[in-house]
């Protein structure tokens, strides 16, 4: 499936197989798809698309995915993707757009990367319906006794807004609500986003959604969205957004685009419904995890692959020459040495893919200015470690430039498939499962727990919620929990600040480090560039 024409989103549906009253269009270029269009259809072959510890500027793990599938229509394989929805916090932010660069890109580009079909805004408006319920509550005599001091359900917004992340609420005399301090995170944070992103139907997604906990009450007793009566309603908000989109890129590859946590502070992966949607509608699947494999990647699996019982069949690594020169304390200028001191880092993930049953195949993502030297580098230090190696000028040329990517994916799959080894079992303790991804996939010599994240641990266990998988908030920028540790660094503690409880989602999330899950804009945001000029939208990318 594929080619260079693209088609209108009910053609591209029909010609996918999906029955036209499964389709609900969203002008003539993407469309909500039923739940019901993936009945009694064969699954496909899953391709997960990670990366190596990425730059500020990201290694091009989604245009690798994009680009890689278009690959695949090109040697004649009937492939879908599913990718996650871009958050406007990036989009204003540093990114200035998530849908892929180049030659490979899905489309329309701006209607995915703004409001799409409001999918963010309808999980932004059930999260902070619950919060508002509850406040609610309280300023009509508080029958569940709602400790207001134990009050862990925040509000969220789509956007990087520091000055958002600690507020006051309910000032202004006895009409105003109760006085409490709270604050926002941002909507990929939500523990709805993920809700929804892990639920498999609207049954599941009820479930989810009821036992999310929002505060404590005087007896030290776990007080809920059911407890609120707050579900039914934010049932009736989601009932749309929990429809993945369909779209497709611009050769003509269809893509599922739906849920867009992040993988730094949420599970980076989109929803299952998408992936199996994908599965359903293609002989191949490709889908991504957020930043590099040590966060998006073992979230995957420990949490997404564990919920939804998917079994990919191989997974891509990509890896950049500008990325490497980083790693090997190089900079933007040719350094081939840089390179090589760099390739520790990408070893470090090839050996993380390897624990849970994964023989990887290198994607090196090529740039312009990249030089043969500095790409044989890599090449040779792949041919080392075993590992298949593939370039790819996706960006550059499309599916042509992918086709021999697609090749060794096509390749890995069928002679050597992955075996799926999840890390940890979900009856370990939860101090065990921290120490376990710590170590294995970190590398950590050792972790510490601040007095905060010790309570935390005890709370949680004594609520019976520590048989939950983990899914760890940390720096996508290092290994470690220290951003400013490039490269492979060995020997270093990692400190578990605190620990947020997710019984909606059916997670537990250790906070590593400073991450925080409300993000701020930089000095010189991508929404400075941004502009509608004749009714065009620019600078988006």
């Amino acid at each position: 499936m594929g080619g260079d024409a693209l088609r209108s989103i009910e053609e591209l549906a029909r010609e996918m197989g999906i029955a036209p009253q499964h389709v609900v269009p969203y002008g003539t270029e993407k469309a909500k798809i039923r739940l019901g269009s993936v009945a009694g259809r064969p699954a496909g072959k899953l391709v997960l698309v990670s990366a190596i510890t990425p730059t500020r500027a990201g290694e091009g793990k989604t245009t690798t995915s994009i680009g890689l599938a278009q690959g695949l229509a090109k040697i004649g394989k009937k492939v879908c993707l599913a990718l996650r929805e871009p958050s406007l916090g990036p989009t204003f932010g540093m990114k200035g757009g998530a849908t892929g660069g180049g030659r490979s890109v899905v489309v329309p580009e701006t209607d995915i990367n703004l409001h799409f079909t409001g999918d963010f805004h309808a999980i932004s408006t059930a999260n902070n319906l619950l919060a508002a319920m509850l406040d609610n509550h309280l300023q009509h005599g508080n029958a569940l006794g709602i400790d207001v001091r134990q009050i862990t359900w925040r509000r969220v917004v789509d956007l990087n807004d520091r000055a958002l992340r600690n507020v006051i609420v309910g000032l202004g005399g006895p009409m105003q609500g109760v006085p409490r301090e709270t604050g926002f995170d941002i909507t990929p944070a939500s523990e709805i986003m993920a809700a929804l992103c892990l639920a498999e139907g609207l049954d599941d997604l009820r479930r989810r959604l009821g036992r999310l906990q929002v505060a404590m009450d005087r007896d030290g007793n776990p007080v809920t969205a059911d407890d609120l009566k707050a579900t039914g309603s934010m049932m009736v908000v989601l009932k749309d957004a929990l429809m993945p989109n369909l779209v497709q890129s611009v050769e003509g590859v269809p893509a599922f685009i739906h849920g867009g946590p992040f993988a730094n502070i949420a599970h980076g992966c989109n929803s299952v419904l998408a992936t199996k949607a994908a599965l359903a509608h293609g002989d191949w699947a490709v889908t991504e995890a957020g930043f590099g494999f040590d966060l998006g990647g073992e979230k995957f699996f420990d949490i997404k692959c564990r919920s939804a019982a998917l079994r990919p069949v191989t997974v891509v690594l990509v890896a950049t020459v500008r990325a490497l020169r980083h790693h090997g304390g190089g900079g933007t200028d040719t350094d081939p040495r840089a390179v090589e001191a760099g390739i520790p880092n990408l070893l470090k993930h090839i050996e993380n893919a390897r624990k849970f049953g994964f023989e990887p195949v290198v994607a090196l993502n090529r740039f312009g200015d990249d030089t043969d030297e500095e790409i044989a580098v890599v090449r040779a230090a792949c041919e080392q470690a075993g590992t298949t190696f593939a370039e790819s000028d996706h960006f550059g040329q499309g599916g042509e430039g992918a086709i021999d990517l697609a090749r060794a994916v096509v390749a890995q799959a069928e002679s050597k498939p992955g075996n799926l080894k999840l890390l940890y079992e979900l009856d370990q303790p939860l101090k065990a499962k921290i120490e376990t991804i710590a170590t294995e996939v970190y590398g950590a010599a050792s972790v510490a727990y601040s007095k905060q994240a010790e309570k935390d641990l005890k709370r949680i266990d004594g609520l019976g919620l520590s048989g939950l998988p983990l899914c760890v908030a940390k720096t996508p920028a290092s290994l470690s929990d220290n951003p400013q540790l490039a490269g492979r660094p060995e020997g270093f503690e990692i400190t578990v600040e605190s620990v947020v409880s997710a019984a909606g989602a059916g997670f537990v999330i250790p906070l590593l480090g400073s991450i925080l899950r409300m993000p701020g804009l930089p000095a010189e945001p991508a929404a400075h560039r941004i502009d509608l000029v004749d009714g065009e939208v620019q600078g988006m990318h």
